[in-house]
């Protein structure tokens, strides 16, 4: 049961860091552009 007194903190301050990390990420825009990612992928530079 002792156990229990790091592992939650530990697992909320991960949680937090993953939620912080997650709206920086929409934050500085990086799924503005879902549906030009797969259509670039079909697009032929070299010709």
């Amino acid at each position: 049961m002792e156990v229990l007194l790091y592992l939650i903190p530990i697992a909320l301050l991960l949680g937090l860091l993953g939620l912080v990390a997650f709206l920086w990420s929409l934050k500085s825009g990086q799924y503005d552009d879902l549906e030009g990612a797969k259509w670039r992928i079909l697009q032929d530079d070299d010709l």
